[in-house]
């Protein structure tokens, strides 16, 4: 004991350049989000990749920001959980639930099969699948925390999932209420559309609450739902690769995800204030936004430029698939 109290003085030292990098980013990110209205985790993701030179092996701030890439990540992700309860889950209707999972386990299963028909690898197809599938930026950072390490791509296609889905999600958001409109839907059927198939949470609030309170507040919900089945798919991921570990090695269930399993349960228990609930919930986003800050530094653009176009039509490809599958199904049930 006395030993860990003397070496957490060094590690704080260790860490505190990187991490204060990561931070610096993240509040210009939210700055220019703020006055000029685009996407945070977007901008945090290009601004730390014009301060690589930061994340050098020889760097004073490289532990920071590796911190800050892999443990604040893994922190922002848990913290999710309070986003959701048990309650909300219960209250769907079977319709909304069941547009809900197909779509996610429809989506998955596409992009592995798209991956690997363009000859991508196995990982590439299940983090641009969850993504896709679960809640872009946020999805993309927990699967691959839990995705194998000795990939030499890794780190690249989960820059590039960020970026493409970020991306794609961003033009949902303008796209997907002049399609609904198009097509003469309801306004709560068009909260199911968008909270079941565009892929940022911040956008599905934008596009909800831009055709009326009652889409905002379907489209959140619908959402929230998706958000929940982060646990099991990665769970599952990493139960998958956890089988090529070594006896002895760290549990495969990644302790994060047991955390935001845990605290869905305790949101749903009503233990937290509600204006506890909110500060929690804001302090994720910041975790979630250092991150990608410090991702970005750790990224290149020459090696984000290799990923290839495949790749770029692949989450194309799947953004379209689910977005048809929401329209047919929303137009089956009479929504």
């Amino acid at each position: 004991m006395k030993q860990f109290a003397l070496a957490t003085p060094s590690i704080a030292r260790l860490l505190f350049p990187g991490i204060l990098s990561a931070v610096t980013v993240a509040l210009a990110a939210r700055f220019l989000s703020d006055h000029y209205g685009a996407p945070i985790m977007l901008i945090a993701l290009l601004l730390g990749m014009a301060f690589t030179f930061l994340a050098e092996p020889d760097s004073s701030t490289a532990a920071g920001i590796e911190f800050a890439a892999k443990k604040l990540l893994r922190f922002g992700v848990a913290l999710l959980g309070l986003g959701i309860t048990v309650q909300q889950i219960a209250a769907a209707g079977l319709g909304v639930v069941f547009i809900t999972f197909a779509g996610v386990g429809l989506t998955i299963a596409a992009g592995v099969i798209l991956s690997r028909l363009f000859g991508r690898s196995l990982s590439f197809g299940l983090l641009t699948g969850g993504a896709v599938a679960i809640c872009g930026a946020s999805a993309a950072l927990a699967i691959s925390s839990v995705l194998p390490k000795d990939d030499p791509n890794h780190e690249r296609d989960t820059i590039f999932t960020v970026i493409a889905v970020t991306a794609l999600s961003t033009l949902a958001m303008i796209v997907y209420p002049m399609v609904g409109a198009a097509l003469g839907m309801s306004e709560h059927a068009m909260g199911v559309f968008f909270g079941a198939t565009i892929h940022d949470v911040a956008q599905v609030v934008g596009a909800g609450y831009s055709v009326s309170d009652e889409t905002g507040a379907t489209a959140t919900f619908v959402k929230l739902l998706r958000v929940a089945l982060l646990v099991p798919v990665v769970v599952t991921i990493s139960l998958l690769f956890g089988k090529s570990r070594a006896p002895g090695q760290s549990l495969p269930i990644p302790f994060f995800v047991i955390g935001f399993a845990a605290l869905v349960l305790i949101g749903s228990a009503k233990l937290i204030p509600p204006e506890v609930t909110a500060l929690l919930l804001e302090l994720s986003r910041w975790c979630l936004v250092t991150a990608i800050a410090a991702l970005g530094m750790k990224t290149s653009l020459k090696k984000l430029g290799e990923v290839g176009g495949t790749a770029i039509g692949i989450v194309c490809c799947l953004t379209v698939l689910l977005a048809a599958f929401a329209l047919v199904t929303i137009h089956l049930l009479h929504f």
